[in-house]
């Protein structure tokens, strides 16, 4: 694989996947669990074309790829500091022809592309609404964790905004915000049509829900057995386990 150079602060992580590798700085932001559980909740057909919005280091368009799953990623991002490091993952994994990093805001994306062109929309957007939560010290992670640049209604508008018609959008986000997400979707056309909870251990409640939605599709919400992360002594349960292999 190419040599990349790293600036300060950057390290390459090995995704355990294909032999694909990214580029990662603490001190930005570096991806979660919730990123790897997305790309293995989304279903894609070997000929879709996809786009993350809200891309950040790459990680989902790096790990559909790796699993060869779509024959092209495009990793939307507004901060331009992202979009170099993701960027330059692509470049490390050689991946230049099917991963493409676009600088972008979401609020804007009709400027950007035209309606309908992709097959598939993901996203793992900030959870939190600006006033919620405490503040991160570092501008990128307080971006990456809170509805600074852009609201869950931003990205649901854009995400309608990008399919074609019978198209998929698939999101992590926190159960807490579900009626929301709800009126959100169905306000923009998108149908739930898959969802599974995560919970961090059996005798906790969830904290991450997964959804897929198609664009301009019939009522139908299947919900999937809902996905245990962790044993009592911290391994990871079978469940996942086999999630992770599927």
């Amino acid at each position: 694989m190419t040599d990349i150079l790293l600036k300060e602060n950057e390290r390459i992580d090995d995704l355990d996947v294909n032999g694909f590798r990214i580029i990662q700085n603490p001190f930005c932001f570096c991806f979660g669990m919730d990123a790897v559980l997305l790309s293995n909740f989304t279903r894609v057909n070997p000929k879709a074309v996809g786009l993350d919005i809200g891309t950040g280091t790459g990680i989902i368009p790096l790990l559909m790829t790796a699993k060869s799953k779509g024959v092209n990623w495009t990793g939307l991002e507004v901060q331009s500091n992202m979009v170099d490091m993701a960027s330059r993952s692509v470049q490390l994994n050689a991946a230049e022809d099917r991963i493409k990093i676009v600088e972008g805001d979401i609020k804007k994306v009709r400027e950007i592309f035209s309606p309908g062109q992709f097959n598939i929309v993901t996203s793992n957007p900030p959870y939190m609404k600006e006033s919620g939560g405490l503040s991160s010290p570092s501008d990128t992670i307080r971006i990456s964790r809170q509805e600074v640049l852009a609201t869950l209604e931003d990205v649901v508008s854009g995400a309608s905004y990008l399919l074609k018609t019978g198209g998929t959008f698939s999101m992590v986000h926190r159960p807490s915000r579900l009626p929301e997400i709800m009126e959100m979707l169905l306000k923009y056309r998108l149908e739930p049509k898959r969802m599974q909870l995560v919970q961090p251990q059996r005798d906790k409640e969830p904290n991450m829900v997964l959804i897929e939605c198609v664009k301009e599709a019939g009522k139908e919400l299947r919900l999937l057995p809902t996905l245990v992360v962790y044993n009592k002594d911290g391994s990871y349960t079978d469940e996942l386990l086999a999630y992770y292999n599927s």
